[in-house]
């Protein structure tokens, strides 16, 4: 049998055995079939059964409930959504990307709610986040990040600039400039959040059949190996697994975000630390890196950096990049130098999904039945709850402020094919930690960010 806790820090440290539930094993007539049993699957089969008890639901899953990106990310469940505003403006006006940001803002706190009031304890401490300048060539950027937020309309209470003397107050960093603060986000120990979420489902009638591969997606029919589920409506929630399923090949690529967590560190070095509110932090660079300190005082880093694998596939062997693990914990010793000689227990990885413009999307097409959300780019934990609530409006045919939002209904473009995605999208991760080494040595802001942004048309 798999042994599931292999595959992060967070399933490893559960109190669960992780034995997968019985597979579909014959076939199934229901009002809604689910596939994917991650954050946007359960959240949708969840608000559908809180609206409208009865509905007879079906998730159907290769693995097990959070075995993707739900049961390995970095613990962030933020307001950031993927597309910028500017991206989202131009399509659909100022104001539309505006309601999106508030959507955001509100669906951190309707986490923490529906957990709470579920019983769903997942380490949900709401702390915010911290993007620290580390380096002279990140200041400017970081700060103009902050100018722009006023520009848009948020104040103080939504984006703040914190000198060196304030940041250090909250965390204490080598070489820390100060860093932009927005409360929108909390730290949540994911697999607990998704693991939860699914016994929830169970008791609202939601079957959920694990080990159920699904082999073909036909509008109202989704067929395994041992059984076919016929629904009106199907939900795809399959994220970063989508591309395996005919004609979806160039919908999104698999990106790679690996991560490492310390042994619990002492209490000498939090003393030291600080960081007693438990923000999440990343920092100005512009190759991404994400943390959070866990509930049980370790620390959890992850970044991007590892490549692009052709024709977009996804495996076991990709979740292992020694490489990368090794920066990660040279890149947290040089953050907290007190914490040199501890120790790193866990590495591992996953895949998130990326659009060709990176933006994410919910939608529903009635004439088909078919329903869909994700496209996340690593920003899902609080967007997958917002596509659940969504989703289940657009199913039950509510119009509402979730239905006018400007990512429902959005089709992205097509990637290009291969060999084409995989240069530029191997060239882009290389061109940024050029960028990353550059402002480093020279202090200043790399101007080749520019041609990155232009590379992948963001």
């Amino acid at each position: 049998m798999t042994d599931y806790s292999r595959y992060s820090f967070w399933l490893d440290t559960l109190d669960d055995d992780l034995t997968p539930r019985p597979p579909l094993e014959a076939d199934i007539d229901v009002d809604v079939a689910v596939v994917g049993a991650g954050y946007t699957g359960l959240w949708t089969a969840y608000y559908l059964a809180k609206a409208a008890p009865g509905t007879r639901i079906a998730m159907l899953e290769k693995e097990i409930a959070g075995f993707g990106a739900s049961g390995r990310n970095g613990g962030w469940c933020s307001a950031l959504f993927a597309p910028s505003r500017e991206r989202i403006a131009a399509a659909h006006g100022r104001e539309a990307a505006i309601a999106m940001q508030h959507a955001m803002f509100a669906t951190v706190d309707e986490v923490g709610r529906a957990t709470a009031e579920e019983g769903i304890d997942c380490d949900f401490v709401k702390g915010g986040t911290l993007t620290l300048v580390t380096a002279p060539g990140q200041l400017k950027r970081v700060k103009e990040e902050v100018d722009e937020e006023r520009d848009w309309g948020f104040g103080p209470e939504h984006y703040s600039w914190l000198d060196a003397s304030e940041t250090a107050e909250r965390i204490r960093v080598e070489g820390s400039l100060g860093a932009a603060f927005t409360p929108h986000c909390a730290r949540i120990q994911p697999a607990k959040l998704v693991r939860g979420l699914a016994e929830v489902v169970e008791r609202q009638g939601t079957t959920i059949y694990e080990g159920s591969p699904v082999i073909s997606v036909e509008s109202t029919k989704v067929t395994t190996p041992r059984g076919t589920v016929t629904a009106p409506v199907v939900v795809r929630a399959t994220e970063a697994f989508t591309m395996r399923f005919p004609g979806m090949e160039r919908a999104m690529v698999p990106l790679y975000s690996l991560m490492i967590a310390t042994e619990p560190l002492p209490a000498a070095a939090w003393e030291a630390i600080g960081w007693d509110r438990f923000e999440t932090f990343t920092d100005g660079r512009h190759l991404l890196i994400y943390a959070q300190r866990t509930a049980d005082d370790r620390i959890a880093i992850g970044g991007r950096g590892a490549p692009y694998h052709y024709n977009s596939q996804v495996a076991d062997d990709f979740d292992q990049e020694p490489q990368v693990h090794r920066a990660l914990e040279r890149t947290l010793k040089e953050l907290f130098s007190v914490i040199e000689g501890a120790k790193v227990t866990h590495t591992w990885g996953g895949a998130v999904a990326a659009p060709r413009d990176w933006f994410s999307s919910c939608g529903f097409h009635k004439p088909s039945g078919t329903a869909w959300a994700g496209g996340y780019v690593g920003d899902g934990v609080a967007t997958a709850n917002l596509g659940g609530r969504t989703l289940t409006d657009l199913i039950l045919e509510r119009d509402t402020e979730l239905t006018r939002l400007p990512w429902v209904n959005h089709i992205s473009p097509r990637w290009e094919p291969e060999p084409f995605r995989w240069i530029g999208i191997n060239a882009a991760l290389r061109l940024m930690s050029g960028a990353d080494k550059a402002e480093e040595r020279t202090g200043k802001p790399a101007r080749r960010a520019a041609f990155i942004r232009k590379l992948l048309d963001l």
